[in-house]
């Protein structure tokens, strides 16, 4: 029977590797899964669609108007001039009181001191804010991966080291058995390995349960499921820092730097050249319209300087303001990279502790296991009794715990120290 698991297991096996997922694969599966990442295309939409509007400011800005009005007073000859221009026969009624106008004005910036090329950069730069901020959102998401992944590393290694326990209990409970057939053991020493075997079996139960309920989150984080997960390899350290939260505040002291150009070009005339006309009454012919009360086409060209030194007003203390910003940025940055250092610190003095643990684990299991097969011997001769021999087992059962919880929370804080610094 031994020997046909054994080949069913040989058999299996590259199919059970080929399941296995990584943790590379789980991240990756995780962010591709997560819904926050749909706000990218978004992002990069809009900045697209605000960019092209700016760009149009370049073309000529037309509109269209139209107006109809009643005056109380309009433009008209004084009585005397009036009263010779009847004696001369001519009928200057003068100006009617209701006017109307259809008209069109078309102006065309030629020089706008970079005011919509610096609005264009800032407009970009806005956009990759978001999209730095969002790659921050994301990143957590890969802690959280860690945590799972770990977490059922773990509780696997603790499932195969109860299997092996409950081996060790069942072999001894069937050597009982056989002694209290032949009068050398009794029946409460059967019954007392019986029932930490059970006991063992109900933690069984629970690591299983506990196992699942972690599988099922992380499959609902990835999108897929998983079944089983390859434990990662031990890695190098690498010491650059890449992190989101550092680009997030390179990113802000660049927008920065480009509010801080709009500025100067706020203080910068800008020249334009415009075309008017409209079709209506009165038109800019003022004598003939007094005259003939006539619709007529008119129109205008020409070019506008504008100076709006209203600016001048605000400027220094919107300089203040922005490098205010910038050292609020310039601080963010150092605190960041100051609390980032600290835990880099705690999670190499945790990888080196772990390491020097481990390198006792091998030898304590090896003396805990020669302790508990003396022991098996002892009672078998009736040296000891039962609890003694629980307590052998269990100290050995413990010395493995200990040896698996070493080996992986050595890789769980080598992975976080590659999640604290990126790499």
């Amino acid at each position: 029977m031994n020997r046909l698991k054994t080949i069913l297991s040989l058999f299996m096996l590259p199919l059970l590797l080929q399941a296995q997922v990584t943790l590379d694969e789980c991240q990756q599966a995780a962010q591709e899964n997560y819904p926050l990442i749909k706000k990218y295309d978004l992002i990069s939409q809009t900045t697209d669609y605000s960019v092209s509007n700016i760009s149009k400011r370049w073309l000529p800005q037309i509109s269209v108007s139209a107006q109809a009005t009643y005056q109380n007073k309009v433009t008209s000859w004084p009585d005397g001039i009036h009263g010779v221009f009847q004696q001369m026969g001519l009928d200057m009624r003068g100006v009617k009181k209701d006017q109307y106008k259809i008209g069109l004005d078309i102006n065309q910036i030629v020089f706008d001191g970079g005011t919509i090329r610096n609005q264009k950069n800032i407009t970009r730069l806005q956009g990759e804010v978001q999209i730095v901020q969002n790659n921050i959102d994301m990143y957590a998401i890969r802690g959280r991966v860690n945590e799972l992944f770990f977490g059922i590393l773990l509780t696997d290694d603790r499932i195969k080291l109860n299997e092996d326990m409950q081996v060790v209990l069942k072999s001894n409970e069937d050597k009982l058995i056989s002694m209290l057939k032949n009068g050398t053991a009794t029946e409460s020493d059967v019954n007392s390995v019986k029932a930490e075997r059970l006991n063992v079996m109900q933690q069984y139960t629970e690591l299983l349960s506990f196992k699942q309920s972690l599988l099922h989150i992380l499959s609902v984080f990835c999108g897929k499921e998983i079944l089983s997960l390859r434990k990662p390899d031990v890695i190098s350290r690498v010491m650059k820092n890449n992190r989101p939260e550092l680009m997030l505040a390179d990113t802000q002291l660049k927008l920065i730097n480009a509010q801080e150009k709009m500025l100067i070009s706020n203080l910068l005339p800008k020249l334009s050249v415009f075309a008017q006309g409209y079709y209506g009454y009165p038109g800019f012919n003022m004598f003939n319209d007094m005259m003939h009360h006539d619709f007529s086409w008119n129109g205008m060209v020409g070019a506008r300087l504008t100076w709006n030194i209203g600016s001048l007003y605000t400027h220094k203390n919107d300089n203040f303001k922005i490098d205010l910003q910038r050292q609020q940025w310039e601080n963010y940055r150092d605190v960041f990279l100051f609390n980032n250092n600290l835990q880099q610190i705690q999670q190499e003095e945790s990888i080196e502790m772990y390491k020097k643990l481990m390198t006792d684990d091998d030898e304590i299991i090896h003396l805990r296991s020669s302790v508990r097969e003396a022991s098996e011997s002892k009672l078998k001769h009736g040296m000891i009794d039962t609890n003694n021999l629980l307590m052998e087992i269990n100290k050995e059962n413990n010395a493995k715990v200990s040896k698996s919880i070493h080996e992986i929370e050595m890789l769980k804080q080598i992975y976080d120290l590659k999640y604290t610094t990126n790499n």
